[in-house]
């Protein structure tokens, strides 16, 4: 999955229109150091040569040249932190290295440490948002299902559709403008700014948690509503099932059924959604982000976009897929913790 995550974007980003050197340089620079700028970045060579070096760079494992400095695949001090494992000749190495996910085009900044900077802002509004989503979505669907065609099942369905069908930054912006604005004095919630802020001389300060309130909820509306609606389909399912039929005949108690057989055997498909939207907030919610001018992954991603600053975007498009394999693979684990029937033997 990730070899062809790379593959495509590599593709789809070197047959887009546009120069990155004169983008970097301006629309008046020469064209002698355009050139320049062109060889250093590889992009002077064939495109084969070029998804072999991006190969190369992102690979733990890879070959290098470690005498000739204008061999496109040179190990550089400059560009890779690693450990050298064996010679491969007179000229070539093989190496143990980090991931190099080239440098922006616009700051000269690693990728790699433009992602670390954001994506750990992006995680904390990803994880508040999902814990607040599967917290209050599991409870409200548990009860919606024991309670069927009751005031409190109609209501919670007629919310969950609302809130799926209301845009993120729509309600984002509601939010802001009611709790953060209008209520404000009684609230006291500030509806921008992410939870760590630098100041002018570069020390770093933690903002108040308030501030991770209202784009964690705008951020966790739409997975609740769907949590909400598998919990309960799910449960409903359960419940009619012959063990929870003879559990209660045994005389168990009510909350021993409901939680320690029914709820446990219905959390598969509940896990199954947690763990997708999850990893589609760690992506970053770009509307969400921006509304709120929290300095995520996916803020910093549309920035590079309208930029053009393909290094930035190609790396983050690839942290995303990483998240998302480590992610489903967690969960498969997990479905063997909660329903031993889908253990491989």
């Amino acid at each position: 999955m990730l070899l062809g995550t790379a593959t495509v974007v590599f593709l789809l980003f070197n047959v887009l229109p546009g120069d990155p050197a004169r983008m970097m340089l301006g629309q008046h620079a020469d064209e002698q150091s355009i050139a320049i700028i062109n060889k250093d970045l590889g992009r002077n060579k064939p495109l084969a040569t070029q998804y072999f070096m991006y190969l190369n760079d992102l690979s733990p494992v890879s070959i290098h040249n470690k005498t000739n400095a204008e061999s496109a695949i040179y190990l550089s001090n400059e560009k890779y932190t690693y450990s050298r494992l064996f010679d491969l000749g007179k000229n070539d190495v093989l190496v143990l290295k980090y991931p190099y996910l080239r440098r922006s085009y616009q700051t000269k900044i690693r990728v790699a440490d433009i992602i670390k900077e954001t994506l750990p802002e992006t995680a904390i509004l990803a994880l508040a948002s999902i814990v607040i989503a599967s917290l209050f979505g599991i409870i409200i669907g548990v009860f919606s299902a024991l309670y069927k065609d009751s005031w409190f099942d109609k209501s919670s369905l007629v919310f969950a559709i609302l809130w799926m069908s209301g845009p993120s930054f729509y309600i984002g912006l509601i939010l802001a403008y009611v709790f953060g604005h209008v209520l404000s004095e009684y609230t006291h919630l500030n509806f921008s700014g992410s939870l760590f802020v630098m100041d002018d001389y570069g020390n770093g300060e933690y903002l108040e948690l308030k501030n991770l309130i209202l784009p964690a909820i705008t951020l966790g509306l739409r997975p609740l509503a769907i949590i909400i609606q598998l919990t309960r389909s799910s449960m409903l399912d359960i419940v009619s099932q012959d063990y929870i039929r003879t559990a209660k005949a045994k005389g168990l108690g009510f909350y021993t059924v409901v939680f320690r057989h029914a709820l446990k055997n219905a959390l598969t498909p509940v896990m199954t959604a947690i763990s997708g939207w999850f990893a589609s907030l760690l992506a970053g919610s770009v509307f969400v982000e921006d509304v709120f001018d929290w300095k995520g992954i996916g803020k910093e991603t549309v920035y590079a976009l309208q930029k053009y600053d393909l290094p930035v975007v190609m790396g983050s498009v690839l942290v995303i897929a990483l998240i998302f394999v480590v992610i489903n693979t967690l969960v498969d684990i997990l479905y063997g913790i909660l329903d031993p029937r889908v253990r491989v033997g």
